[in-house]
């Protein structure tokens, strides 16, 4: 993120000594992007980060490609029964090179902590509450969070009434859009969201629990390790490097006096992936307009739409929970009798997440008991 922050009690300088009442050193950790060359921040522990006790046997995981026919997908996700935690409970549905986008229904709280160690991770909230935990301290989340996890962060995520989230992991940063950040980092006046919307973790008091697990997400499977010292024993730490939190809610959308394209509901971007939020918005205020979308031909992405709540105009079958997916190469738009049916109105309560990349996404071999083969017919 681009803003500074400070939490806890640090030294005034960095790589200088730091001590205890008892005059004994904190151990200093930089957690850094691109080497030494991106943002990063200097956290402060109690005991030393770096105590192994032992590796646990790595658990392989690999994504099986569901080779189907070149088509238009949709997906009942709301049908997947898939209890667990946080990890336990995730079911890829697509992938490629950039990203892995997975569903999740979590009935229990994380017993062990994690680390993604290959991607970024964006947890949406569909449904449910709980707290997220990490060695950067806590936040409270809950339905219409986007919880951003960059990689290396040790977090764990504890439910209070049972969760229902959408995973999209990335294989770089996830950021807000460039288009809409000044030169120095911060959001520009017309940005649909500000620095006031984004919440960040409050520093807990150091955990000095031994004998920790922590599984380490890499892209071949999972790698377990015991630690001697808790993660989140913490004394302080300051920068630019940490897990944050937006709501969807807080979006404010861009209107016009016609129909607007779908960049102006961009909310993240990633490498070759783009995130983007439909809210509950007015609609175009041409005497002419047409608010529903007009037909797009796919040429350089593919398009997944999250379909979250709400009275989504455009399409007819879709619920709370369906995942759609166009992919390159072929038109889509409005079912038949939508456009009809938008003329004159005033505002849409819609609210749906999309996910586009830019290179072909492959279904899962998961994704086939979901799949609703005559999706591609609706347009008859």
């Amino acid at each position: 993120m681009p803003f500074y922050l400070q939490r806890g009690n640090i030294p005034t300088k960095r790589h200088i000594q730091f001590k205890d009442e008892n005059g004994n050193l904190y151990w200093e950790e930089l957690i850094s992007r691109e080497g030494f060359s991106s943002i990063y921040s200097n956290v402060y522990h109690i005991n030393p980060p770096t105590a192994i006790r032992a590796v646990g046997k790595f658990q392989p995981k690999t994504l099986e490609i569901w080779r189907k026919e070149h088509r238009h997908h949709h997906l009942k996700t709301y049908e997947l029964n898939s209890p667990g935690d946080s990890i336990k409970s995730r079911i890829p549905l697509f992938f490629n090179n950039d990203v892995i986008l997975s569903k999740a229904t979590l009935t229990e709280s994380m017993k062990e902590y994690y680390r993604n160690g290959h991607y970024d991770e964006v947890l949406f909230i569909h449904t449910g509450k709980g707290e997220f935990k990490s060695n950067f301290g806590n936040m409270i989340i809950g339905e219409g969070d986007f919880i951003i996890i960059p990689r290396g962060v040790i977090w764990k995520l504890e439910i209070d009434v049972p969760l229902v989230h959408f995973i999209i992991e990335t294989a770089g940063p996830v950021e807000t859009p460039t288009r809409y950040r000044n030169r120095n980092g911060q959001l520009l006046e017309h940005a649909p969201y500000s620095e006031r919307d984004i919440r960040t973790p409050e520093i807990m008091e150091p955990n000095n629990d031994k004998n920790i697990t922590v599984n380490v997400k890499l892209k071949t499977g999972i790698q377990s390790y015991l630690y001697e010292n808790h993660p989140c024993d913490l004394i302080g730490w300051d920068g630019y490097y940490f897990p944050w939190v937006f709501n969807i809610n807080d979006f404010m959308p861009i209107t016009g006096k016609v129909h607007q394209p779908p960049p102006i509901h961009q909310t993240f971007q990633a490498p070759g992936v783009v995130i983007c939020s439909f809210v509950p918005r007015l609609f175009d205020y041409h005497p002419k307009s047409v608010p529903a979308p007009y037909a797009h031909s796919n040429v350089d992405s593919d398009e997944i739409l999250y379909y979250v709540k709400g009275n989504f105009m455009s399409r007819r079958g879709i619920k709370e929970g369906s995942i759609t997916f166009h992919p390159s190469g072929l038109p889509h738009g409005p079912q038949p009798g939508k456009i009809e049916e938008s003329l004159g109105k005033k505002k849409t309560n819609e609210l749906a997440i999309m996910v586009d990349t830019f290179k072909p996404l492959n279904l899962t071999t998961l994704s086939k008991t979901i799949d609703d083969e005559e999706y591609p017919f609706t347009w008859l």
